[in-house]
C-alpha cells in the first residue's frame, strides 16, 4: 500500500481496487433498471476508490478495503441520484405507496393487503402493482435518510472511531433492533423473498421458481417488502396518500416532517 517513502502509493491502490469497483457495480445492477448502464456505475465507483484514497488515515482503525467498499458504493449512489435516474413521478407514486402502507398500518394494526393498498391510493390492483414493477431500484435507501439533519456523513461518525461512543452504539442498536422488528412485521411471502434474495444470494428468476411466480411477480413482491420497511426505518415521514387519490396526483394533505 506504500512507497519508498512511507506515503500511500495510489497508482498501486487504484489498479489493485478497481476489481472491486466493478464487482459492486454489477452488484448494485441487479437492483437497478435496465435504463442504467453499469460504465456510469464505475466511473462513479472509480471516483470514489479516489476519494477513498485521499481521505484514509491509518489511525482510522479500519482496514482499507472496509473504508473504500463504502466510499465507493456512496459515489455510485450519489451518481445515480444527481442523474436522477428514477423518473420523479414514480419516485412520487413509491412515497404515496410508502405512506400508505404506513397509513392503513396504524389503522388495521397490521401489515395491509395488496388490494387494500391498491384502494387506499384509488388505482386498480393491477395499476398498483405495474406502480411496483415499474419502481425498481427504488429499494436503494441511502445513509442521508438515517443522519442527524446537519449534513454529518454516516461513515464518518461510525467508520473507525478511536474510542466508542455508547449512545453510538445504543443509536445502532435501536436502528438495527427496529429494522429487525420491520422484517419480522413483513407478510410471510414477502419475508420469504426477502430471504432468498439477501440471505441465499439467489436471482429473482430463480426465487420466481422457488415460489411458482414470474420473474416479474417477485420483482413486485420485492419491491412492495422494500416500501413496508422504508415506511418503518423512516417513521412514517413517505407522504400519506389520501384515499381515492389517482396516480399521480399528489394528496391534498402531505404528512408532516418528522
Amino acid at each position: 500500500m506504500y512507497d519508498a517513502e512511507g506515503n500511500l502509493d495510489k497508482d498501486h491502490l487504484v489498479t489493485a481496487y478497481a476489481p472491486l469497483v466493478k464487482r459492486i457495480a454489477y452488484q448494485l445492477m441487479v437492483k437497478l433498471p435496465a435504463s442504467v448502464e453499469p460504465e456510469d456505475l464505475i466511473q462513479n465507483g472509480m471516483m470514489g476508490l479516489l476519494d477513498a484514497i485521499n481521505r484514509y488515515e491509518e489511525g482510522l482503525g479500519a482496514q482499507f478495503e472496509t473504508y473504500a467498499v463504502q466510499r465507493i458504493r456512496g459515489a455510485m449512489l450519489d451518481g445515480l441520484r444527481e442523474n436522477d435516474w428514477l423518473p420523479r413521478s414514480l419516485r412520487r407514486d413509491m412515497r404515496r405507496i410508502e405512506g400508505a402502507i404506513h397509513l392503513l398500518e396504524q389503522q388495521f394494526g397490521r401489515a395491509p393487503s395488496e388490494t387494500e393498498l391498491a384502494e387506499s391510493l384509488g388505482v386498480p390492483l393491477a395499476e398498483y402493482q405495474r406502480m411496483l414493477q415499474d419502481a425498481r431500484g427504488h429499494q436503494l435507501v441511502y445513509f442521508e435518510d438515517f443522519t442527524d439533519g446537519e449534513g454529518e456523513d454516516y461513515f464518518e461518525r461510525h467508520l473507525g472511531e478511536h474510542e466508542t461512543n455508547p449512545l453510538d452504539l445504543l443509536e445502532d442498536a435501536d436502528m438495527r433492533s427496529h429494522l429487525v422488528r420491520a422484517i419480522e412485521a413483513l407478510p410471510e411471502r414477502e419475508k420469504l423473498v426477502m430471504g432468498l434474495y439477501y440471505e441465499e444470494e439467489l436471482n429473482l428468476r430463480e426465487i420466481g421458481e422457488v415460489l411458482g411466480v414470474t420473474e416479474s411477480r417477485v420483482c413486485q413482491l420485492h419491491s412492495q417488502a422494500v416500501a413496508r420497511l422504508r415506511s418503518h426505518m423512516l417513521g412514517g415521514r413517505s407522504v400519506v396518500a389520501g384515499g381515492g387519490a389517482r396516480r399521480g396526483r399528489p394528496p391534498k394533505k402531505p404528512a408532516a416532517e418528522a
